[in-house]
């Protein structure tokens, strides 16, 4: 059984629990993860196309235990596009994150968890997460139901926008690329935890008069980094950011709720840690927001 194969049913489900658990299993009698390949690992987490190596550099970081790993892992239960690959790290998350912990690291391990076990489309992440939480010794939150079209009948009942978002950290470099990822984290969560809101449009972004054609609602979403903050102290760096976003109706824009975030992650001094904390804090606080607050709020309005 190959650990990419995408499953189906229950018991199939079960047996990927199984696959997982065998395969730490399997790291650690077999040949053993070294440790000065924890920044290898910690990259292909990241960048690599194959889930299989995703899935390997999870395991093997859990496998290895360093701490250095928790927030890399963390990024990958929320962000990574493979149910299987979101379970280990949800499961290494259960196994690395305790007292010993930095807070706001531990913090965010747990924010991230918590969202994961209520809204996950996975219900393998949610189960695994929901273990890791009460490894963790926190209570897990109880499953968020799919959101209900506003009709009762289409798939496409709710229609969200979500805007170009936008930074002001006053680095034009850093302003580009966290707006990027604003919109990547945003379109993702939405897509994870309200699959059945529609994103997109045939033919572009639609009219008042199309959206009311097909008894759709309409809303639009969009962000703002307003603070982006680095304390350095010694060898280490605490990052911290605070975002605000809007939820208006679409097309016309009208603001009807403005939500603020904010986040701390701590890293090593070095330029290259810290703009990686820089994009977890941003990334954590868009998360939270989209599946806490912005998802049920578009719910309840579209709720007879």
């Amino acid at each position: 059984m190959t650990t990419s194969r995408v499953f189906r049913t229950a018991r199939a489900a079960c047996l990927r629990v199984a696959t997982i658990a065998a395969l730490l299993v399997g790291l650690t009698r077999g040949t053993p993860a070294r440790a000065d390949n924890v920044d290898q690992l910690i990259n292909q987490l990241a960048t690599a196309s194959s889930d299989k190596v995703r899935l390997s550099a999870a395991l093997n970081l859990t496998k290895l235990a360093d701490p250095r790993a928790i927030l890399p892992l963390v990024k990958a239960l929320g962000n990574d596009s493979d149910e299987t690959v979101r379970s280990a790290a949800a499961v290494g998350l259960g196994e690395m994150v305790d007292a010993k912990t930095k807070s706001n690291i531990k913090n965010l391990a747990v924010s991230t968890l918590k969202t994961a076990a209520a809204s996950d489309s996975s219900s393998l992440v949610r189960e695994q997460a929901a273990q890791a939480l009460k490894a963790i010794g926190v209570t897990a939150p109880t499953p968020v139901q799919a959101p209900s079209s506003a009709t009762g009948g289409g798939a496409s009942a709710i229609y969200v926008n979500i805007g170009p978002m936008s930074s002001k950290t006053g680095d034009t470099a850093s302003d580009a690329k966290l707006k990027a990822l604003m919109v990547k984290v945003a379109t993702k969560t939405m897509g994870k935890v309200a699959s059945n809101m529609a994103l997109t449009w045939p033919g572009g972004l639609p009219t008042k008069a199309q959206l009311d054609a097909k008894s759709t609602m309409g809303f639009y979403v969009d962000g703002t980094v307003n603070e982006l903050k680095v304390k350095q102290s010694g060898s280490s760096a605490t990052v911290s950011c605070k975002i605000n976003m809007l939820l208006a109706s679409f097309p016309d824009k009208s603001i009807f709720g403005l939500l603020d975030g904010r986040a701390s992650v701590q890293s090593s001094g070095s330029a290259s840690e810290v703009a990686l904390a820089s994009e977890d804090c941003v990334s954590a606080v868009v998360e939270d927001l989209i599946a806490k607050k912005i998802v049920p709020t578009i719910t309840t309005k579209a709720t007879p």
